[in-house]
């Protein structure tokens, strides 16, 4: 679940230009064809042709175990080579209807889709954005870009969009070069978009390693191309550490702050924290800490003291490091990327080339066939499944993540490999299984509150790889009886077994509850904070309902909430992980625990000291104590007593260096927190 981060959506911002573009680089009537690729693996195609009388015509479709849009689209140009018309039609990602209109008459613009309508009058050097598109008018947008004014455009219905040339590469293929150049694509999210043209103008390449469009031919080229990719990103995001981290010269002294102990919930006014270097030295009453000389003193009145957040389920991309740190979270755990990537991004990270946050490693294994996810380790044998397991764990990883189409007796395989080896396992449960099996199995945790729920339906246990995963508990998790002896014992099952859940309710909130138009409530509080094409992202929605199930989703929903608190009220262990939108996801995730019943100062003790217990490095962060890792943040309010107050992080500090909240969000086009 990656690119709305609500579940896997590749979105790629459509452009219906009302500024002159550059001609296709195919004939007219010469179609140009796309590969898409998920995690390396062919997953789908893009076509793409200009018709006789000029109007562009695509197809674009993936299957993303069993998700995936499939769309058709078609521009009408003027006879200047201006869009004027625009129709798409099909679905999206999660099989909602697309239906989307864009039209210019007499001057005025005027659009159509599912989650908004609007017109406006049309400017010089302006471009409509829409909700559902085809690479083509990415392309479309960027070769305008290249020939407006300044190479920006006024975008509609809300912000502007720029682009600059970043690099070329010469690519080779079945005896064949072309050039190609990478463009960036400013206004359309967080972080400019890459987007790679051949140098005559025609599309070539977009995405990233985990889902990528490629001209077909030209598959063998995409590692050079991701390469070249990740130095540009590099290149942009080691500027931006320079601008927003810095090491103090001698100690740090945060003084005069309410610290709170996770370990026992408690809120200590007026104390000062010492920090020499990376760790922390002192921690002691106002005045009663001894403050170095030389030291800079911040004044931590009227402000509560944390410790570092942590995200227990992220999958790490390029801005996200800022994101996640902009929010207080100064340690993550990835459960599944791309291994070269990961760890050279964890590497500068910990080096402080890259602002962003400590990453723990997690590996995922998949199996292959129609379902798998978006990784190149699939395993289909035990001798796959345990080179899998010792690779990962050669390279350092701590944690083992089994995915959806694994077949259920490698499990057991899997998991004595991973113990062997002092690895963790966790996962989705295996088509084919059920939690209960897979705890027996030796799962010491478990991601996603949706699989919980599936446990007491084994007649769908054959088949948890497609949306029926979603479907299925929306329509009837309202239904199942949390005090029944079925659920009881499992929870008895988890609790004696100390498995952890990795509930990631925010994501089932957007996937169960937004509705197309209508702002995403996990995201509402926000949204006015974002980049303007991200805000409209959250207005799109979640699952398809049927007529007439609206509640019974929304009650579903409320169903995972209460079994999360049935849970934590048993003892079985909790840790907080988003599978979302880097920082202000875990904001929410964190509310939605308290939504559920559970005490404030125990969700941010989740969040802090007891995800470092669950990853057995408590002994250096979790808490603020002397002696432990410098990872500390300041809060505008008390998160122990009304939690909506994390959102208003103030001050980080990771590893002894000093983070501006407001400066890393403004580097990626965010507001900051109102103070």
């Amino acid at each position: 679940m990656r690119a709305r981060r609500t579940a896997v959506r590749f979105t790629v911002l459509s452009a219906l230009l009302v500024a002159p573009a550059l001609a296709s680089a195919a004939p007219p009537g010469a179609p140009l064809r796309f590969t898409v690729l998920s995690g390396g693996n062919p997953a789908g195609r893009l076509e793409t042709r200009t018709d006789s009388d000029g109007a562009r015509i695509s197809h674009f479709e993936y299957n993303d175990r069993g998700r995936g849009p499939s769309i058709d689209e078609s521009i009408r140009l003027d006879p200047r080579g201006v869009p004027s018309r625009i129709e798409i039609t099909g679905h999206d990602y999660f099989g909602n209807k697309v239906d989307e209109r864009f039209s210019i008459e007499s001057g005025k613009a005027s659009w159509k889709n599912s989650a908004e309508r609007g017109t406006a009058e049309v400017r010089a050097a302006s471009a409509y954005l829409g909700i559902d598109a085809t690479l083509d008018e990415l392309a479309i947008l960027a070769r305008a870009l290249l020939s407006a004014p300044g190479r920006t455009l006024h975008l509609l219905p809300a912000g502007d969009a720029g682009i600059t040339e970043l690099s070329r590469l010469e690519l080779t293929s079945a005896g064949k070069s072309v050039e190609v150049v990478q463009y960036a694509v400013s206004g359309l999210g967080f972080a400019p978009q890459p987007i790679w043209l051949e140098a005559g103008g025609g599309v070539f390449f977009q995405g990233t390693s985990y889902l990528a469009i490629v001209r077909e031919g030209w598959e063998s080229e995409v590692d050079r191309i991701l390469a070249a990719q990740m130095e540009s990103a590099t290149k942009r995001l080691g500027d931006a550490a320079k601008r927003v981290r810095r090491v103090p010269a001698g100690a740090l002294v945060l003084r005069d702050g309410a610290l709170f102990d996770p370990a026992t919930g408690r809120l200590t006014p007026h104390t000062t924290v010492v920090i020499s270097g990376r760790r922390i030295t002192a921690v002691g009453a106002e005045g009663g800490a001894a403050v170095p000389s030389g030291a800079e003193v911040i004044d931590a009145s009227g402000r509560t003291i944390l410790p570092g957040l942590w995200d227990m389920h992220v999958h790490m991309q390029e801005d996200d490091g800022l994101l996640h740190l902009a929010a207080g979270v100064t340690s993550v755990r990835d459960l599944a990327n791309d291994t070269d990537e990961l760890l050279a991004r964890r590497k500068r990270f910990d080096e402080g080339s890259l602002a962003g946050p400590r990453i723990v490693l997690a590996g995922i294994l998949d199996g292959p066939g129609p379902f798998a996810g978006p990784t190149k380790v699939l395993v289909d044998d035990e001798t796959a499944a345990k080179a899998a397991v010792d690779r990962y764990a050669d390279l350092g990883y701590v944690q083992i993540k089994i995915y959806s189409s694994v077949k259920p007796e490698l499990v057991p395989v899997i998991v004595k490999e991973a113990h062997a080896r002092g690895l963790r396992v966790s996962g989705h449960i295996p088509a084919g299984m059920i939690a209960e099996e897979a705890v027996k199995d030796g799962y010491d945790e478990i991601q996603h509150a949706n699989f919980l729920f599936l446990n007491f339906w084994p007649e769908l246990a054959k088949e948890t790889r497609s949306p029926a995963r979603f479907t299925a508990v929306g329509e009837r998790a309202a239904g199942l009886d949390l005090a029944s002896p079925p659920v009881q014992a499992f929870v008895a099952l988890l609790r004696s077994r100390g498995t952890v859940l990795d509930p990631t309710l925010g994501i089932f909130e957007s996937i169960m509850t937004a509705r197309k138009g209508v702002m995403d409530s996990a995201y509402a509080a926000v949204a006015d904070r974002m980049p303007p094409q991200v805000r409209r992202g959250f207005l799109t929605g979640g699952l398809p309902v049927a007529d007439g199930m609206d509640a019974t989703y929304r009650k579903s929903f409320d169903a995972m909430l209460n079994l999360v608190r049935v849970m934590f009220d048993a003892g079985v262990p909790i840790v907080a992980g988003t599978d979302s939108y880097a920082g202000f996801g875990l904001h929410r995730e964190l509310e939605l625990y308290v939504r559920a019943g559970i005490p404030a100062p125990d969700v941010l003790r989740i969040a802090t000291l007891g995800a470092a217990r669950v990853m057995h490095l408590d002994r250096d962060l979790g808490s603020v104590e002397a002696g432990k890792l410098a990872d500390v943040i300041l809060v505008d309010g008390k998160p122990s007593e009304s939690i909506s107050d994390i959102r208003r992080v103030s001050l980080v500090v990771k590893d002894g260096a000093v983070f501006d909240p407001a400066a890393m969000y403004r580097e990626v086009g965010v507001q900051p927190s109102a103070p």
